[in-house]
């Protein structure tokens, strides 16, 4: 019960950091060295993804508190992997476009 607390509590904070940077365009959620070199006309773009990222890795979390909570599995743990990864590499592909490499 407490994985699943806590895989739920910390899937909705990273969906709304990820709103929060999507859709409000809050570049500042995000550390300023990531960001330095992103051109202001590609903002609007950089943090669009950005926060759908940080939204597939929060998805990610609650899946697997669910999964594990239900199946008393690892499966949710697979589920975890693999939307981290989908995520992450998402994300190593926008700071690359955008900021010109991951720092």
């Amino acid at each position: 019960m407490v994985e699943l607390i806590l895989m739920i509590s910390m899937g909705l904070l990273f969906i709304f950091l990820g709103w929060r940077i999507w859709e409000k365009q809050q570049i500042t959620l995000i550390h300023s060295y990531h960001y330095t070199k992103v051109a202001e006309k590609d903002k609007k773009a950089y943090t669009e993804k950005m926060g759908k990222a940080c939204i597939i890795i929060g998805i990610g979390m609650i899946l697997t508190g669910i999964i594990d909570f239900i199946s008393k599995t690892a499966y949710g743990w697979i589920c975890f992997g693999i939307f981290f990864i989908w995520g992450l590499i998402m994300m190593f592909m926008v700071q690359k476009k955008y900021n010109g490499g991951i720092f």
